[in-house]
């Protein structure tokens, strides 16, 4: 049951709630492997009748949503800014509703739609590569940020339904100075090799490298050499 507390504070947000756009720049630019943006030309070339897609964050924050990703049918443009009526049903933003006017600029669009109206269509920006293969990774890296220290791939693990396919690496954090038993202990996750690229993409000239490959990190000269050629 809801606490005096949690109805207070869906009261007050009801009454007194409202919303703000995030600027999407700064999460593209902190996770260029797994968050895309349109390009610039295709930004600009926005006009009514287009679709863009915002990402709205309740104020006061929601407990139940960090943010909600919205299409807004596009009604005006002014330069940098833009108009529309929003094309979604908020799931807890208060005082919004389809059909609503919103205000945002060009920079905030995550994501965008063609007008079926437009005669011809923007050319499209080129199509950027996807890491959404699994991989085995140890947790430091992801929750400490530690850099990566040796990987190796072998034959991907059989897929399961819905879920997207395995990589087959297994990538190992900096264990410089651990025993072999801190480094077995380390805890292990099942994750896109794009969120390990956000981290640390100095390996991702080897993605592509056949299964049974495997380098480990010179960390005087910070390159990645072949794991045979480091033991000699």
């Amino acid at each position: 049951m809801s606490t005096i507390r949690d109805m207070l504070h869906r009261w007050r947000r009801r009454l007194f709630g409202s919303y703000t756009i995030a600027d999407p720049r700064p999460m593209a630019e902190a996770a260029p492997y797994t968050f895309f943006l349109p390009s610039e030309n295709e930004v600009l070339a926005l006009r009514p009748g287009d679709l863009a897609k915002l990402i709205f964050q309740s104020t006061p924050p929601s407990r139940d949503y960090a943010a909600e990703r919205m299409w807004v049918e596009i009604t005006r443009a002014e330069g940098e800014k833009l108009w529309g009526r929003l094309d979604n049903v908020p799931l807890d933003i208060p005082r919004l509703r389809p059909g609503r006017e919103v205000a945002f600029r060009r920079g905030d669009v995550i994501d965008l739609r063609w007008g079926e109206d437009r005669p011809v269509r923007p050319p499209s920006a080129p199509a950027r590569r996807h890491y959404d293969a699994r991989c085995l990774v140890d947790s430091c890296v992801l929750e400490q940020g530690a850099a990566v220290h040796y990987l190796y791939r072998e034959l991907p693990l059989p897929p399961s339904v819905g879920d997207a396919p395995d990589s087959g690496w297994r990538i190992r954090g900096d264990y410089r100075g651990l025993e072999d038993e801190a480094i077995g202990a380390r805890a292990i996750e099942c994750v896109a090799l794009g969120r390990v690229l956000n981290i640390d993409d100095s390996w991702v000239h080897l993605i592509d490298a056949p299964t049974g490959s495997a380098y480990v990190r010179n960390w005087e000269k910070d390159v990645f050499e072949p794991e045979s050629a480091a033991a000699d």
